[in-house]
């Protein structure tokens, strides 16, 4: 008797949706605020075909799902990134690449300006020079109108983008300018710097030395310096042409972190070296005193996605909420944990980033689920006070990363609300769930029912009104 499995990935809310729908006028229960305009996009993986190797949940085709509020009434879209693969594949009729785990098929045309691996666009966005551009950490960027969401293209900065462009870009919320980076797996250089002014030209790319290709997911900004953080999570090409995970997890091995002054090359970053840990995502980074202090959702090594940890290091891999701190007159470097209750996917007032914050918010993670990043609530912590409130999604009920959008004209750091997709597994319903962020103890402000499944995903973004005419 034959048996198949089915990736987890490709069931549940994890199962894709095929229909791209527009629908306005959406069922409201509570009441949108007056002064909240604009719209929130969330990007994730959707799958047009199935699969035709082991299936991740990152491996999907992008897809954005868009809510637009105005005047207390909400629309809703969703549409494919019409990546250059996406087209070839519907050409095709079927999948024709493997996921970035998975040996490549050389043959293939490059669907990307780097390399063989297919270009999802399925990670993030960021809005910056007048653009909205859907990120992949792999390739470029694809360019997306609003707020019909319709590709426009493939974004390569009039010819100028020399590396890959990180899914976790940081804008400077006081000068304007954008910071990236670009890993590589395959070749060298395996780490690339770039900044780009506020009306969106890109006016300097350096090489960062670093002696092996690893999975660099995230970095951090301050207001003087930008933070690399290479850690154990290595890539090897030879382990999947020997059909073996293409990432391994070196526990054994410490963790480095890069400090740069922003405008900095090579000659000036100084690396900073701590405990073995991963780190998926940053929540800020700033200046105080001689330190520079991270805060991250850190775990002490990480298997999620069927990622393989050498020695078979049985530690807790979910990520709870650190601070580090490097000491730019010692060397010294600091690490505690913040919480003991497990979270990812964190936010803040990005009118803080690079800065001082008091706030931030995290996803809480399920216990005991599976497929990993289940998430039943949301937490908001309080640095000044050490303390922490939580917002329970209720049961069956999950959702992910919740965006923070500031009240127009607002003095206080928390003075807005949190916005975020939730899935409800009893009803097979999604809905827009809108909070007060100052009481995530209180009753949802408003909840936006979705006309059809929002499939879990990954980042989402804030865009006012102003910026979608």
């Amino acid at each position: 008797m034959v048996t198949t499995t089915v990736s987890p990935y490709l069931q549940g809310n994890f199962a894709p949706v095929q229909e791209e729908i527009t629908t306005d006028e959406l069922v409201i229960l509570g009441e949108l605020p007056a002064d909240l305009s604009g719209m929130f996009v969330r990007n994730g993986p959707n799958p047009r075909f199935d699969p035709i190797a082991n299936n991740q949940w990152f491996d999907g085709d992008g897809m954005l799902h868009g809510v637009q509020i105005d005047n207390g009434k909400a629309s809703y879209r969703n549409r494919y990134i019409q990546t250059r693969a996406l087209k070839m594949e519907v050409e095709a009729g079927r999948s024709l690449w493997k996921g970035p785990t998975e040996p490549p098929n050389f043959d293939l045309p490059h669907n990307n300006l780097f390399g063989p691996f297919k270009n999802t666009a399925n990670t993030a966005s960021v809005w910056h020079g007048g653009r909205l551009l859907a990120l992949w950490e792999g390739a470029e960027p694809y360019e997306i109108a609003l707020p019909n969401l319709e590709t426009v293209g493939p974004y390569n900065y009039e010819g100028k983008l020399a590396s890959r462009f990180t899914a976790h870009p940081k804008v400077d919320p006081e000068t304007g300018e954008m910071m990236f980076y670009g890993y590589a797996v395959t070749s060298q250089p395996y780490l690339q710097y770039s900044i780009v002014s506020p009306q969106g030209e890109l006016t300097k790319t350096v090489t960062i030395d670093i002696p092996a290709p690893v999975m660099m997911h995230d970095f951090a900004i301050t207001e003087n310096y930008t933070i690399f953080m290479y850690l154990p999570l290595t890539f090897s090409m030879e382990r999947i042409m020997r059909g073996e995970s293409a990432y391994l997890f070196e526990s054994d091995v410490a963790s480095r972190f890069g400090i740069l002054p922003r405008h900095g090359d090579n000659s000036d970053i100084r690396w900073f070296e701590a405990l073995s840990c991963y780190i998926f995502h940053t929540v800020n980074a700033y200046e105080l005193g001689e330190e520079i202090v991270l805060i991250a959702c850190r775990m002490n090594g990480t298997t999620c996605l069927d990622i393989l940890t050498k020695f078979n290091d049985t530690k807790d891999d979910r990520p709870k909420l650190y601070r580090l701190r490097f000491n730019l007159h010692t060397g010294a470097v600091r690490e505690e944990a913040l919480d003991d209750v497990a979270s990812d996917f964190p936010s803040l007032n990005l009118q803080r980033l690079g800065r001082q914050n008091r706030y931030a918010y995290t996803a809480k993670m399920a216990t005991g689920q599976r497929p990993a990043f289940s998430f039943d609530g949301l937490l908001k912590y309080d640095f000044t006070n050490n303390s922490s409130q939580v917002h329970e999604l209720g049961v069956g009920r999950y959702g992910g990363e919740a965006v923070f959008v500031p009240r127009p004209h607002c003095n206080a750091e928390d003075d807005g609300w949190l916005i975020t997709f939730v899935y409800d597994s009893t009803t097979q319903a999604s809905e827009l769930l809108v909070l007060n962020a100052q009481d995530l103890t209180a009753e949802p402000i408003a909840r936006v029912f979705i006309p059809q499944r929002v499939p879990y995903g990954f980042h989402g973004i804030w865009i006012p009104k102003a910026s979608l005419t």
